[in-house]
């Protein structure tokens, strides 16, 4: 992990040393977002990518209403899954017409919300398209909608795998053209379609072949669509490393193949704006969770440092988030990044559960009371993805430098 620098020991967090961030924010545990790190990944991905292609930031990733505000500025629109995430996307500069929202069970208060805003609503099924024009129509407002589809493919080497196969998302290709048809009647204004197949992919050659089929699918289906493409959303997928042997993934054979794409699809959907939707790619790295050593133990042979951080925070560094076989996140004694490595320690939180496990035998320096442990790659599925309430512990707190 080397986006962050060491300076006399100690991680620099947008160039503040840890100890210092850490009475800045008046308590450990807490998380840090580097606000500089957001921008430069953001652009990275500009530089790589065609410029026709339009970055939307998966506010679900991390929902932190200042990271929210800052990528506001960088990104070109927001895809929600909540009316909670609606209301802080509508609290930025972001115009409702350059957001979206997912989600197989919007509720008719999160439909009505939406409609009301005049956001895109991503329909997930049959049922959802009727219950939306149905409420419209009470409302006197015309929903502004896409379709979800739920392809005949799936993203290969995928760490989570979003569509192919049965799914509760989106609709199956193979019924669209019927739902298509529907629609028409119905008093909808059609945008186009959100095509998400998977997600944490590290395979430049999965996620190309994945496009070439979202291309090749989106045209298929444009056949039947009631209007003109304007929105083509073709998911995100785009990985970052967690674990050893794992390496960032190099965009350049993405970008090269999109570009490739491009003029056929340009061709035959002129007025298709198209989109990626990311959220662990753009703010993932560029978070740290950090927590403070109250006691260190040994057991059996083996030394356990306590912290007052644990799962109920950081469910994923606890391998309790999508992991099959646990993993170590990258782990580190933050205020002795130089020190020597001393031996094979474990890591826990403060709860009566054994699945509280933050670094399970990883080689770390000597460590003491006091000491802060980071915990890297957590800018994404973080804090709001973790039962914070669990064993009533204290919370944590989040910061944007």
């Amino acid at each position: 992990m080397d986006q962050f620098p060491v300076i006399n020991g100690e991680l620099q967090i947008s160039g503040i040393p840890i100890t210092q961030l850490a009475e800045r924010a008046g308590q450990t545990p807490f998380y840090a977002y580097d606000r500089q790190l957001i921008t430069e990944r953001v652009q990275h991905l500009r530089n790589a990518l065609p410029e026709e292609i339009h970055i939307h930031y998966a506010i679900k990733a991390n929902p932190m209403p200042a990271v929210v505000q800052h990528l506001a500025g960088l990104v070109d629109g927001f895809d929600l899954a909540s009316a909670g995430e609606m209301k802080t996307a509508l609290d930025t500069t972001m115009p409702a017409e350059k957001i979206s929202m997912a989600g197989p069970g919007k509720t008719d208060k999160e439909l009505r919300q939406a409609i009301a805003a005049g956001i895109t609503i991503n329909l997930e099924s049959e049922g959802e398209m009727r219950h939306a024009a149905q409420t419209g129509e009470k409302l006197g407002i015309t929903p502004r909608v896409a379709v979800r589809v739920n392809p005949d493919y799936d993203l290969k080497s995928s760490g989570m795998k979003m569509g192919g196969g049965p799914k509760q998302f989106g609709v199956d290709a193979e019924r669209i053209p019927t739902m298509l048809k529907e629609l028409s009647t119905l008093g909808l204004k059609f945008i186009g379609f959100h095509i998400f197949w998977g997600s944490q992919n590290l395979n430049p050659e999965a996620i190309m072949e994945a496009h070439e089929k979202t291309f090749d699918l989106a045209i298929r289906l444009s056949e039947h669509a009631p209007s003109a493409i304007q929105s083509l959303n073709i998911g995100g997928g785009l990985g970052i490393p967690y674990f050893p042997g794992e390496k960032r993934l190099d965009l350049t054979p993405i970008g090269e193949n999109l570009a490739r794409l491009l003029p056929s699809l340009q061709t035959q959907l002129p007025k298709a704006e198209i989109i990626t939707e990311l959220g662990r790619y753009l703010v993932g790295e560029a978070g740290i969770y950090v927590c403070k050593i109250i006691d260190i133990k040994e057991s059996r042979g083996e030394k356990f440092l306590i912290t007052n951080g644990g799962l109920h925070h950081h469910l994923a560094a606890s391998g309790n988030f999508g992991q099959v076989i646990r993993k170590n996140y990258p782990v580190a004694i933050a205020n002795k990044m130089d020190s020597e490595i001393l031996g094979t320690t474990n890591i826990v939180g403060p709860l009566c559960t054994p699945l509280d496990l933050l670094a399970n035998k990883m080689e770390l320096p000597h460590a003491e009371t006091g000491d802060l442990v980071a915990i890297y790659q957590s800018g994404a599925y973080g804090y709001t993805a973790s039962p914070e309430r669990f064993l009533s512990q204290p919370m944590a707190c989040e910061i944007l430098v």
